[in-house]
């Protein structure tokens, strides 16, 4: 296979571990192997006799029902446990597409929701959001991006970089049209959860039979250190192909990961409402901000996940987000990294840092 590198993981590389303040991050302050065991009573004893041998290829079974328990109409059958949301994506694009296949992608996106799939054979087509309507994509041109070897549909929502949510009403159509074309429908959905300024968000998995769900421990648990990751499918014949093409990755998960990921899953309710309590008052700051240097900053207020995209309005944003590490050390990604104009940068929501360093932009 021939991929790209991946852009904003080697930006990642480079910057994440050396900079003095990170301002771009998506996932939320961590917390402590301790602070988890405390969840749970026995919780710690349970990991501490935990044996180290091989796992369960499919995952850890109190894991998959902890997860089956979060949706409706699904059962543990339905979920298959990654090593991390993006062995879980590679997993999918290559088992499901190859060359003679197309591809619709919700951009700007995660490169490797496009890329892999590109890497796989498949033609891609980018599905842009529009910030003129809230970052929503436009339903109404989907007709238009059709084509007869169209296989799948990819979406993201709550949406990463932009903090958007696509609405009930245009995810129903959305599932309605592939539905009449026989289309499978692969939802981003690691932000799930995390919704603040608006409703809960819907799951392709539970509207749709041909629908898959990509989940994690990583942004809204705040426990990106476990490289825990699951798909939700309906479908059994998808989820054995899956599982076949995973004895190719990691085989099986980590023990102590899959016993630490179920107490987080099945405190779900406690450990987003601390991810949603920083994010919403990390808005604020940044709202406060953009309207005080109207001539510099814009934005569509996020209302999920943990990042925004806040326009740089003079023009510029990544010799300007430059000049700004090299004076402040304050870290943000530029839209260039989500193969996007140079308009826009992202800002991390999800950590009590942001009070330290909004000054300094």
């Amino acid at each position: 296979m021939k991929i790209r590198p991946f852009a904003l993981e080697r930006f990642f590389a480079k910057h994440e571990f050396s900079v003095k303040h990170l301002g771009c991050a998506s996932d939320p302050d961590s917390l402590t192997t301790r602070e988890l065991l405390a969840l749970e009573p026995g919780a710690e004893a349970r990991l501490l006799d935990l044996g180290l041998g091989y796992g369960e290829s499919v995952g850890r079974p109190e894991l998959r029902q902890a997860i089956a328990a979060r949706f409706t109409g699904i059962s543990p059958e339905d979920v298959l446990v990654h090593a991390g949301a993006e062995e879980a994506i590679f997993a999918f694009m290559n088992v499901l597409l190859g060359p003679g296949d197309h591809a619709i992608v919700h951009t700007p996106a995660y490169q490797s929701l496009y890329e892999v799939a590109e890497a796989a054979g498949a033609a891609v087509t980018r599905w842009e959001a529009r910030e003129s309507d809230g970052w929503q994509l436009d339903v109404d041109v989907l007709e238009e991006l059709i084509r007869p070897e169209t296989k799948l549909i990819v979406i993201n929502s709550p949406h990463n970089p932009t903090g958007a949510l696509v609405s009930i009403n245009r995810l129903e159509v959305i599932v309605e049209f592939a539905r009449e074309k026989g289309i499978w429908v692969f939802c981003d959905e690691v932000y799930r959860g995390l919704e603040y300024g608006a409703p809960p968000a819907a799951s392709v998995v539970e509207l749709y039979e041909r629908g898959v769900s990509l989940g994690g421990t990583a942004k809204v648990f705040g426990l990106a250190g476990l490289r825990v990751g699951w798909l939700v499918c309906r479908d059994r014949a998808l989820l054995e192909q899956l599982s076949a093409f995973k004895d190719y990755l990691s085989i099986c998960g980590a023990g102590p990961s899959e016993l630490l990921a179920a107490i987080a899953v099945r405190q779900a309710d406690q450990l987003a409402a601390r991810t949603k309590k920083l994010v919403e008052e990390n808005v604020i700051r940044v709202q406060r901000l953009i309207d005080e240097r109207p001539e510099e900053f814009s934005w569509i207020r996020p209302v999920a996940g943990t990042t925004a995209f806040v326009r740089y309005v003079p023009g510029g944003a990544e010799q300007w987000t430059q000049e700004l590490l090299k004076e402040a050390g304050l870290l943000f990604l530029p839209g260039p990294i989500f193969d996007f104009a140079d308009t826009h940068f992202r800002v991390g929501l999800g950590r009590s840092a942001l009070a330290t360093w909004i000054h300094l932009v």
